[in-house]
Protein backbone atom coordinates (compact mmCIF):
# COMPACT_ATOMS: atom_id res chain seq x y z
CA UNK A 1 0.00 0.00 0.00
CA UNK A 2 1.12 3.41 -1.06
CA UNK A 3 0.45 7.03 -1.07
CA UNK A 4 -0.48 6.69 -4.90
CA UNK A 5 -3.10 3.99 -4.36
CA UNK A 6 -4.79 5.34 -1.53
CA UNK A 7 -5.50 8.91 -3.52
CA UNK A 8 -6.69 7.00 -6.18
CA UNK A 9 -8.80 5.14 -4.31
CA UNK A 10 -10.00 8.50 -2.47
CA UNK A 11 -10.94 9.59 -5.81
CA UNK A 12 -12.89 7.10 -6.60
CA UNK A 13 -14.59 7.21 -3.11
CA UNK A 14 -15.32 10.71 -3.44
CA UNK A 15 -16.19 11.01 -7.20
CA UNK A 16 -18.09 7.78 -6.83
CA UNK A 17 -16.79 6.84 -10.17
CA UNK A 18 -14.45 5.05 -11.75
CA UNK A 19 -14.47 7.05 -14.89
CA UNK A 20 -14.67 10.54 -13.21
CA UNK A 21 -11.92 9.29 -10.99
CA UNK A 22 -9.59 9.05 -13.90
CA UNK A 23 -10.85 12.09 -15.34
CA UNK A 24 -9.84 14.03 -12.82
CA UNK A 25 -6.47 12.01 -12.18
CA UNK A 26 -5.66 12.68 -15.87
CA UNK A 27 -4.98 8.66 -16.30
CA UNK A 28 -7.25 6.02 -17.98
CA UNK A 29 -10.35 4.16 -16.31
CA UNK A 30 -8.44 0.75 -16.96
CA UNK A 31 -5.54 2.13 -15.54
CA UNK A 32 -7.38 3.74 -12.19
CA UNK A 33 -8.88 -0.07 -12.18
CA UNK A 34 -6.01 -1.81 -12.20
CA UNK A 35 -4.81 0.36 -9.01
CA UNK A 36 -7.44 -0.23 -7.21
CA UNK A 37 -7.26 -4.07 -7.73
CA UNK A 38 -3.84 -4.56 -6.96
CA UNK A 39 -4.86 -2.19 -3.50
CA UNK A 40 -7.58 -4.80 -3.31
CA UNK A 41 -5.11 -7.91 -3.35
CA UNK A 42 -2.53 -5.98 -1.29
CA UNK A 43 -5.24 -5.81 1.76
CA UNK A 44 -7.61 -8.87 0.61
CA UNK A 45 -10.82 -6.62 1.04
CA UNK A 46 -12.94 -5.40 -1.76
CA UNK A 47 -13.15 -2.06 -1.45
CA UNK A 48 -16.14 -0.73 -3.64
CA UNK A 49 -19.13 -2.67 -4.86
CA UNK A 50 -19.00 -2.86 -8.60
CA UNK A 51 -22.78 -4.75 -9.13
CA UNK A 52 -24.15 -0.68 -8.80
CA UNK A 53 -23.72 1.64 -11.63
CA UNK A 54 -21.58 3.99 -9.13
CA UNK A 55 -18.96 3.55 -7.03
CA UNK A 56 -20.18 2.66 -3.84
CA UNK A 57 -17.74 2.01 -0.77
CA UNK A 58 -17.82 -1.56 1.21
CA UNK A 59 -17.67 -1.50 5.11
CA UNK A 60 -14.06 -2.24 4.31
CA UNK A 61 -14.22 0.64 1.87
CA UNK A 62 -15.68 2.96 4.45
CA UNK A 63 -13.06 1.91 6.98
CA UNK A 64 -9.81 2.21 4.40
CA UNK A 65 -11.00 5.47 3.39
CA UNK A 66 -10.55 7.66 6.77
CA UNK A 67 -7.41 6.49 7.33
CA UNK A 68 -6.47 7.08 3.99
CA UNK A 69 -7.81 10.65 4.48
CA UNK A 70 -5.44 10.93 7.55
CA UNK A 71 -2.28 9.33 5.69
CA UNK A 72 -2.41 12.17 2.98
CA UNK A 73 -3.65 14.70 5.08
CA UNK A 74 -0.16 14.01 7.33
CA UNK A 75 1.85 13.93 3.77
CA UNK A 76 0.18 17.42 3.54
CA UNK A 77 1.01 18.90 6.90
CA UNK A 78 4.85 17.24 6.51
CA UNK A 79 5.14 19.06 3.36
CA UNK A 80 4.03 22.53 5.13
CA UNK A 81 7.05 21.47 7.97
CA UNK A 82 9.23 20.87 5.61
CA UNK A 83 8.58 24.41 4.30
CA UNK A 84 8.55 26.06 7.19
CA UNK A 85 11.78 24.69 8.21
CA UNK A 86 13.55 25.64 4.84
CA UNK A 87 11.89 29.26 4.96
CA UNK A 88 12.93 29.34 9.34
CA UNK A 89 9.37 29.70 10.05
CA UNK A 90 10.34 26.61 13.20
CA UNK A 91 13.32 24.71 13.54
CA UNK A 92 15.15 24.68 16.45
CA UNK A 93 18.95 25.82 16.91
CA UNK A 94 21.16 23.38 19.88
CA UNK A 95 24.48 24.38 20.64
CA UNK A 96 26.72 23.48 22.98
CA UNK A 97 28.65 25.61 25.15
CA UNK A 98 30.66 25.96 28.42
CA UNK A 99 30.14 28.95 30.48
CA UNK A 100 32.88 31.30 29.08
CA UNK A 101 32.32 30.23 25.60
CA UNK A 102 28.62 31.10 26.21
CA UNK A 103 29.40 34.51 26.63
CA UNK A 104 31.09 34.41 22.63
CA UNK A 105 27.50 33.42 21.54
CA UNK A 106 24.99 35.78 23.16
CA UNK A 107 25.78 38.88 20.68
CA UNK A 108 25.79 36.47 18.04
CA UNK A 109 22.30 34.81 19.30
CA UNK A 110 20.58 38.21 20.01
CA UNK A 111 20.86 38.78 16.26
CA UNK A 112 20.23 35.60 15.08
CA UNK A 113 16.84 35.98 17.07
CA UNK A 114 16.10 39.64 16.06
CA UNK A 115 15.64 37.84 12.34
CA UNK A 116 14.77 34.22 13.19
CA UNK A 117 12.10 34.66 15.93
CA UNK A 118 10.52 31.26 15.44
CA UNK A 119 13.87 29.56 15.62
CA UNK A 120 13.91 27.70 19.37
CA UNK A 121 17.53 28.33 20.25
CA UNK A 122 18.58 25.74 23.07
CA UNK A 123 22.35 26.46 24.67
CA UNK A 124 23.36 23.20 26.14
CA UNK A 125 26.08 23.61 29.15
CA UNK A 126 29.10 21.05 28.44
CA UNK A 127 32.27 20.39 30.14
CA UNK A 128 34.35 21.95 27.01
CA UNK A 129 36.47 18.87 26.79
CA UNK A 130 32.90 17.14 25.92
CA UNK A 131 31.88 19.57 23.54
CA UNK A 132 33.62 17.69 20.45
CA UNK A 133 31.81 14.66 21.65
CA UNK A 134 28.42 15.59 21.74
CA UNK A 135 28.52 17.15 18.42
CA UNK A 136 29.78 14.06 16.89
CA UNK A 137 26.95 11.76 18.84
CA UNK A 138 24.34 14.13 16.96
CA UNK A 139 23.13 15.30 20.87
CA UNK A 140 23.92 18.66 19.52
CA UNK A 141 24.80 20.40 15.97
CA UNK A 142 27.07 23.10 16.96
CA UNK A 143 29.75 23.63 19.44
CA UNK A 144 31.59 26.31 21.12
CA UNK A 145 35.34 25.20 22.27
CA UNK A 146 38.38 27.24 23.32
CA UNK A 147 41.12 24.59 21.73
CA UNK A 148 41.58 23.35 18.11
CA UNK A 149 39.90 19.34 18.18
CA UNK A 150 41.98 16.57 17.61
CA UNK A 151 39.28 14.41 16.03
CA UNK A 152 39.12 14.39 11.87
CA UNK A 153 35.46 13.96 12.14
CA UNK A 154 35.18 17.55 13.82
CA UNK A 155 35.38 21.23 11.21
CA UNK A 156 36.21 24.21 13.25
CA UNK A 157 35.62 27.76 11.83
CA UNK A 158 37.72 30.04 14.56
CA UNK A 159 35.23 32.73 15.35
CA UNK A 160 36.61 35.00 18.36
CA UNK A 161 40.52 35.75 19.21
CA UNK A 162 40.76 36.07 22.95
CA UNK A 163 43.09 37.38 25.80
CA UNK A 164 44.08 35.69 29.01
CA UNK A 165 43.72 38.81 31.25
CA UNK A 166 45.44 39.73 34.91
CA UNK A 167 42.49 41.51 36.99
CA UNK A 168 43.20 42.72 40.44
CA UNK A 169 40.78 44.47 43.02
CA UNK A 170 41.13 48.22 42.70
CA UNK A 171 42.12 48.64 45.65
CA UNK A 172 45.39 46.13 45.09
CA UNK A 173 48.90 47.75 44.95
CA UNK A 174 49.47 46.09 41.40
CA UNK A 175 46.12 48.06 40.35
CA UNK A 176 48.14 51.61 39.63
CA UNK A 177 50.74 49.70 37.64
CA UNK A 178 50.91 49.68 33.86
CA UNK A 179 52.33 46.56 33.73
CA UNK A 180 53.93 43.91 36.00
CA UNK A 181 56.28 40.77 35.16
CA UNK A 182 55.66 37.31 35.90
CA UNK A 183 58.10 37.58 38.63
CA UNK A 184 56.51 39.92 40.63
CA UNK A 185 53.33 37.76 40.77
CA UNK A 186 55.18 35.08 42.93
CA UNK A 187 54.10 36.24 45.59
CA UNK A 188 50.05 36.54 45.18
CA UNK A 189 47.63 34.54 46.05
CA UNK A 190 45.73 33.41 43.17
CA UNK A 191 42.22 32.47 42.99
CA UNK A 192 42.08 29.42 40.58
CA UNK A 193 39.43 27.86 38.11
CA UNK A 194 39.33 24.02 39.53
CA UNK A 195 38.23 22.52 35.84
CA UNK A 196 41.42 21.67 33.73
CA UNK A 197 42.11 23.21 30.74
CA UNK A 198 45.02 23.67 27.95
CA UNK A 199 45.19 27.57 29.12
CA UNK A 200 45.55 26.54 32.57
CA UNK A 201 48.56 24.23 31.49
CA UNK A 202 50.08 26.97 29.90
CA UNK A 203 50.16 29.13 32.59
CA UNK A 204 51.28 26.56 34.70
CA UNK A 205 54.16 25.92 32.35
CA UNK A 206 55.10 29.66 32.06
CA UNK A 207 55.29 30.28 35.82
CA UNK A 208 57.67 27.28 35.84
CA UNK A 209 59.99 28.40 32.73
CA UNK A 210 60.24 31.53 34.76
CA UNK A 211 61.21 29.88 37.91
CA UNK A 212 58.22 31.66 39.74
CA UNK A 213 56.18 29.68 42.21
CA UNK A 214 52.53 29.57 41.49
CA UNK A 215 50.33 30.15 44.35
CA UNK A 216 46.77 28.64 43.97
CA UNK A 217 45.33 29.37 47.52
CA UNK A 218 41.81 29.66 46.03
CA UNK A 219 40.46 27.03 43.43
CA UNK A 220 36.62 28.45 42.77
CA UNK A 221 33.76 26.18 40.24
CA UNK A 222 32.86 29.03 37.80
CA UNK A 223 34.74 32.22 36.57
CA UNK A 224 31.89 34.53 37.93
CA UNK A 225 32.67 33.61 41.26
CA UNK A 226 36.42 34.09 40.33
CA UNK A 227 35.79 37.40 39.63
CA UNK A 228 33.58 38.46 42.50
CA UNK A 229 35.78 37.02 44.98
CA UNK A 230 38.61 38.70 43.36
CA UNK A 231 36.39 42.23 43.28
CA UNK A 232 35.77 41.59 47.33
CA UNK A 233 39.61 42.18 47.73
CA UNK A 234 40.93 38.22 47.87
CA UNK A 235 43.51 37.51 45.67
CA UNK A 236 43.94 37.88 41.85
CA UNK A 237 43.07 36.17 39.13
CA UNK A 238 44.27 35.58 35.09
CA UNK A 239 40.47 34.81 33.60
CA UNK A 240 39.90 35.01 29.24
CA UNK A 241 39.16 38.81 28.77
CA UNK A 242 35.93 38.17 27.50
CA UNK A 243 34.79 37.82 30.93
CA UNK A 244 35.85 40.79 32.47
CA UNK A 245 35.21 43.33 30.33
CA UNK A 246 31.75 44.29 31.87
CA UNK A 247 33.56 44.04 34.86
CA UNK A 248 36.73 46.42 33.95
CA UNK A 249 34.42 48.95 32.34
CA UNK A 250 32.53 49.52 35.41
CA UNK A 251 34.94 49.64 37.84
CA UNK A 252 35.14 46.36 39.64
CA UNK A 253 38.16 44.81 38.76
CA UNK A 254 41.44 46.49 37.18
CA UNK A 255 43.08 44.53 34.51
CA UNK A 256 47.47 44.73 34.51
CA UNK A 257 49.38 43.24 31.19
CA UNK A 258 51.67 40.82 31.71
CA UNK A 259 54.23 40.08 29.12
CA UNK A 260 55.12 36.87 29.54
CA UNK A 261 50.90 35.71 29.71
CA UNK A 262 49.95 37.44 26.77
CA UNK A 263 48.02 34.12 25.36
CA UNK A 264 45.70 34.26 22.71
CA UNK A 265 43.06 32.21 22.80
CA UNK A 266 41.12 30.94 19.74
CA UNK A 267 37.23 30.56 20.15
CA UNK A 268 36.16 27.71 17.68
CA UNK A 269 32.32 27.23 16.29
CA UNK A 270 32.73 23.01 15.65
CA UNK A 271 30.43 20.70 13.73
CA UNK A 272 30.29 17.53 12.05
CA UNK A 273 32.76 17.55 9.02
CA UNK A 274 29.96 15.61 6.37
CA UNK A 275 27.13 16.66 8.09
CA UNK A 276 24.37 17.93 6.40
CA UNK A 277 23.34 21.02 8.91
CA UNK A 278 19.81 22.00 9.14
CA UNK A 279 18.57 24.96 7.89
CA UNK A 280 18.63 26.76 11.41
CA UNK A 281 22.45 25.83 11.78
CA UNK A 282 23.04 27.38 8.24
CA UNK A 283 21.45 30.26 9.44
CA UNK A 284 22.99 30.48 12.34
CA UNK A 285 26.45 30.64 10.69
CA UNK A 286 25.81 33.32 8.32
CA UNK A 287 25.19 35.58 11.06
CA UNK A 288 28.07 34.79 12.16
CA UNK A 289 30.35 35.41 9.53
CA UNK A 290 28.47 38.80 8.85
CA UNK A 291 28.82 39.62 12.09
CA UNK A 292 32.57 39.02 11.86
CA UNK A 293 32.74 41.50 9.13
CA UNK A 294 30.86 43.96 10.41
CA UNK A 295 32.68 44.08 13.68
CA UNK A 296 35.91 43.13 13.05
CA UNK A 297 38.99 42.21 15.73
CA UNK A 298 38.13 40.18 18.04
CA UNK A 299 35.74 38.52 16.25
CA UNK A 300 36.60 36.32 13.33
CA UNK A 301 35.26 33.72 10.77
CA UNK A 302 38.10 31.15 9.63
CA UNK A 303 37.45 27.68 8.75
CA UNK A 304 40.26 25.46 9.88
CA UNK A 305 41.59 22.81 7.89
CA UNK A 306 41.68 18.85 8.80
CA UNK A 307 44.44 17.31 10.05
Amino acid sequence: MDLFQLETFLAVAEERSFSRAAARLHRTQPAISQVIRKLEDEIGETLFERSSRDATLTDAGATLREYAQKLLNLRAEAGIALSQLRELHRGTLNIAANEYTCLYLLPLLDRFRRSNPQIKVAVHRSLASRVADEVLLHAVELGVVSFRPEDPQVKSIVAYRDQLAFVVNPQHPLAKKKSVTIRELGRENFIAHNVPSPQREKVIQAFARHKTPLLMGVELPSLEAIKRFVALGNGVALVPQLTVEPDIAGGLLVRVPVPELQFERKLRLVHRKHASLSHAAVAFLKVVEAYAAEKGDPYDFQPERTT
